[in-house]
């Protein structure tokens, strides 16, 4: 059995893979296999990686399985202690994996990590997707150590300690693989964007940990199939983030939220409308149609995590609203909330 996998998902990903999967097979240490999923591409991918690439293993799905279910299908055919689910559009840098192993090899509580992630394309910035650390605030919002909203600091030195965080990203997520399997995988209904921090969220409720470890650096790409300001992203970031809060909210917060979400929702649509971005305002009500529509199959795994879940996160949550603080009280960095 291997000791780490390096698992790449690509969906019509040739030329990120002509970039980037070089730097991740120089980089790869002895004990780390690579291996390509490719994703039911209609582009050269299988091509490219049969006459350039022969060394990385091939993992070839019949169809365009999405983040959630590709992974979940590309790992049943993988075995190593430790995974790193890795987006094609990430440069890794030289001793990037050593820091992780070397954390997680110590840290047995510790289910899953990932690395500082820096922008590829502004190098001393950090990047939108992960930056250092993923938190979540009561209502749901995700932000980072390092990005909140559409505010992204520049890389100073000042998130280099390790952290234990709410989530870890899923353009580079360090796991080991019993815990990915033990706590289900990512959920295969999200098809992509929030699976991530739900995997994480229900984690933490089990009592395993997630950090940031920062000794390790990558830069990312971001944005690279669909850009931030897209309507479907929008749509699958508000209806999959309002299916995370149904499935893994306690009963005593549930309601709550809820209820502020829908206020919340609409008030984000009516943004969207007067920055004339109309067909993103749509976006948010077809997502809302469609989390009502989605919700009771989410029932049975709502009971499941409730049933399972060991201690309540909220010493990772920042339980209060993300919205009042960048908004109202010009909290911009993740040092200034706290």
């Amino acid at each position: 059995m291997d000791k780490v996998a390096i698992v790449i998902l690509s969906w019509n990903g040739s030329q990120m893979l002509r970039s980037f999967l070089p730097s991740v097979i120089k980089y790869a240490e002895d004990e780390a296999t690579v291996f390509v999923a490719d994703n039911g591409s209609e582009d050269d991918t299988l091509e490219l990686l049969a006459t350039s690439f022969s060394s990385v293993k091939v993992i070839s799905l019949d169809k365009n399985y999405g983040f959630a279910e590709g992974y979940n299908r590309a790992l049943q055919e993988v075995e190593a202690e430790y995974v790193v689910l890795l987006n094609s559009d990430v440069e890794v840098t030289e001793q990037w994996l050593a820091p992780l192993v070397s954390f997680m090899d110590a840290h047995p509580e510790v289910a899953a990590c990932q690395p500082k992630i820096r922008s590829w394309r502004q190098p001393e910035s950090f990047e939108y997707a992960g930056a250092a650390g993923g938190f979540l605030d009561r209502y749901g919002y995700p932000f980072c150590r390092g990005r909140i909203f559409n505010a992204v600091e520049a890389d100073q030195g000042q998130y280099d300690d390790p952290m234990r965080v709410f989530w870890a990203t899923g353009a580079c997520l360090f796991i080991r693989l019993k815990d990915y399997r033990d706590t289900g995988g990512l959920d295969a209904r999200f098809f992509a964007h929030m699976e991530e921090i739900d995997l994480c969220w229900r984690l933490n409720a089990r009592g395993r940990e997630v950090w940031c470890v920062p000794t390790s650096k990558v830069y990312h790409v971001g944005a690279a199939t669909l850009k931030r300001e897209n309507p479907r992203k929008t749509f699958l970031n508000f209806r999959n983030n309002l299916l995370m809060l149904y499935k893994n909210l306690p009963d005593n917060e549930l309601h709550h939220v809820m209820r502020w979400r829908t206020f919340l929702d609409y008030l984000a649509a009516l943004s969207f409308a007067l920055k004339g971005q109309f067909p993103n305002a749509k976006a948010v009500f077809q997502a809302r149609k469609a989390y009502h529509y989605l919700r009771p199959e989410f029932f049975l795994s709502r009971n499941l995590n409730m049933l399972a879940g060991v201690e309540h996160p909220a010493q990772t949550r920042w339980m209060k609203s993300l919205l009042w603080a960048y908004y109202v009280q010009a909290k911009h960095t993740f040092a200034k909330l706290f």
